[in-house]
């Protein structure tokens, strides 16, 4: 699972009034695809969780995505970050505690891996896939000193899901972030 906070939010250039800083939490797995010029490493979301309707139908019409609003809050501190969210009337939450300063990421690292894919599908009406880019700058990170989900993993993502949910993470971070910018995807043949 991942937590954001986009700030300055604009769609398609278009910055709308009251939905431009907001949370999401979403889970997400990553793939490759072999393309003109090389190997395009990519992110497919499975949920993707936001505080206001407007923030999800716009995404869902726009890109594709599985976005579903639902109540949320956040939290940031010195050395915690935490996401908070309702959903069927379930509370849920992800926390995080790091230490130390921002780092580069190593490459060939997992935090690599998970920070550095440029590339976005999604499945479309139809069943088409799209595929979108995204650009931003290579991030820094902070070390974990704990990360926890807490909540209905089945009721959120489904059973397959829940149990890996349920486990401690293999992996986590907090990225620095920046801005980002996801261009309109194209149809794959």
């Amino acid at each position: 699972m991942s937590g954001f906070l986009f700030l300055n939010t604009r769609v398609l250039g278009i910055p709308i009034p009251f939905h431009r800083n907001f949370e999401e939490v979403n889970l997400r797995f990553y793939v490759r695809r072999k393309a003109d010029g090389g190997w395009r490493r990519a992110v497919v979301f499975v949920k993707e969780l936001v505080p206001r309707f407007a923030i999800a139908a716009t995404a869902r019409a726009v890109y594709g995505e599985n976005y579903v609003a639902v109540p949320m809050g956040h939290s940031i501190g010195a050395q915690q970050v935490s996401y908070s969210w309702r959903y069927k009337g379930a509370e849920n939450s992800m926390q995080l505690g790091m230490h130390g300063v921002p780092h580069d990421v190593e490459g060939g690292s997992e935090a690599e891996f998970i920070t550095e894919h440029y590339w976005g599908y999604a499945r479309r009406a139809g069943g088409r896939t799209t595929e979108y880019q995204v650009a931003h700058p290579r991030w820094r990170v902070w070390n974990a000193d704990h990360a926890r989900f807490e909540g209905d993993a089945a009721g959120l993502y489904g059973t397959p899901f829940a149990q890996a949910l349920r486990n401690p993470p293999d992996s986590a971070f907090l990225a620095e972030g920046s801005a980002v910018t996801v261009f309109r995807g194209v149809p794959l043949g």
